[in-house]
């Protein structure tokens, strides 16, 4: 289920995102970017739809994937 970035709070949707962006694999390489440019980026991703929220019932968890790996082709 996705759920719009818009219904968290503030402080809960940044807590959401340095979550994310703190967790292996989301590195950016060899360049230093401070985690508050990282959630910067984040936030822009889901005010464009390039990523949105998704909460798994099955999991019971909350995570931030890109758009179209959401979304399933028919």
């Amino acid at each position: 289920m996705i759920i719009p970035f818009t219904e968290l709070g503030e402080d809960t949707l940044n807590n959401l995102i340095e979550h994310f962006v703190l967790q292996e694999g989301t590195e950016y390489g060899d360049q230093d970017v401070p985690l508050s440019q990282k959630v910067i980026q984040v936030k822009q991703q889901l005010k464009c739809g390039e990523a949105v929220i998704v909460y798994s019932e099955l999991h019971e968890s909350v995570n931030i994937v890109p758009a179209a790996q959401f979304h399933h082709k028919p």
